[in-house]
């Protein structure tokens, strides 16, 4: 049987918000099967579970926002990957402010934490979601056009295309393709992160975002150069770093999906569209299970450590 996965063990982090400069504490615990994975904000007089849902996304500017009641927790997606990457199903997330700490600005810190907490095995059945038929969205049209798609995949697999008219961003691969069952997450995404420009800083800035940015979490660029003294972890860092909030952003659904990926120039906001027309679409996608992990898609057994 593919089993549910949760932690062995609690483990925390310290940081700050990428947005909003807050210093935070996180902790991740074990959670019992079918919980699924719950944020929950403990600086309130009572503490607010969110449970991670599609339609739970109520804010998807230059980053993913859950919100219940009012409550919010900003910037998911970077460990909402991590999860994806390593198959954790059941996850309480306990979380002093409103935003997840940026870390490093990839995913790859919070692989380090879940591996070093451990990965174990539940008594539960895994629950995928499958994608029946192909379900697409599409925004503007010539220079500005976006879309996301996703199609039938037995397993789950990512291409993603960008386009930044900027000469660091060109000199790099702009399309990058991913499988999951692989087993290269933490080796080939995970390590991908965040970047912005210098030219954006001030009016982000002034909306109240990247308000806890800079060279240690995100690679920074000017006009014509990366700024970082050590330059790019890979050649193609910016598509995969668009990989991994992808694999962040649609592990909001609740369950792993099996389906292929594509998309050009999309990003938080189309990725949550696509879900909730997905969602909306009963004959486009079932929920399955496999007992028999011969049956599975490859690799699909061997996702995570588990000890």
């Amino acid at each position: 049987m593919i089993a549910q996965r949760t932690l062995k063990t609690l483990t925390r982090a310290v940081g700050v918000g990428l947005h909003s400069g807050e210093r935070v504490e996180l902790t991740l615990r074990p959670a019992p099967p079918d919980t699924g994975i719950v944020f929950r904000r403990i600086d309130l007089a009572e503490p607010v579970d969110i449970p991670v849902s599609a339609t739970a996304v109520t804010d998807t500017r230059l980053a993913s926002t859950l919100s219940r009641g009012g409550v919010r927790v900003h910037t998911v997606e970077h460990l909402m990957s991590a999860c994806a990457g390593l198959g954790i199903d059941n996850l309480y997330i306990d979380i002093t402010a409103e935003e997840v700490p940026i870390l490093d600005g990839s995913a790859a810190s919070f692989v380090y934490l879940l591996h070093s907490a451990g990965i174990v095995t539940q008594p539960a059945p895994r629950r995928f979601l499958r994608v029946k038929r192909a379900v697409e969205v599409r925004e503007g049209e010539g220079r500005t056009l976006k879309w996301a798609r996703l199609e039938p995949y037995h397993g789950f697999k990512l291409r993603f295309e960008i386009e930044f008219d900027h000469p660091a961003v060109s000199a790099t691969g702009q399309c990058v393709e991913f499988d999951l069952g692989s087993g290269q997450y933490a080796r080939e995404i995970a390590r991908a992160r965040t970047f912005g420009f210098t030219r954006d800083v001030e009016a982000m800035r002034s909306q109240g975002l990247a308000l806890g940015g800079g060279l240690d979490n995100a690679i920074v660029l000017d006009d014509v150069k990366v700024l970082n003294a050590d330059g790019l972890r890979y050649d193609d860092e910016f598509a995969k770093h668009k990989i991994l909030d992808a694999m962040g952003d649609l592990y909001l659904v609740g369950h792993p999906l099996l389906a292929a990926y594509s998309a050009y120039r999309s990003g938080h906001a189309l990725n949550n569209r696509l879900l909730r027309a997905l969602l909306a679409e009963s004959d486009a996608y079932e929920i399955v299970t496999f007992d028999d992990e011969a049956r599975a898609p490859r690799g699909f057994a061997q996702l995570a450590l588990v000890t």
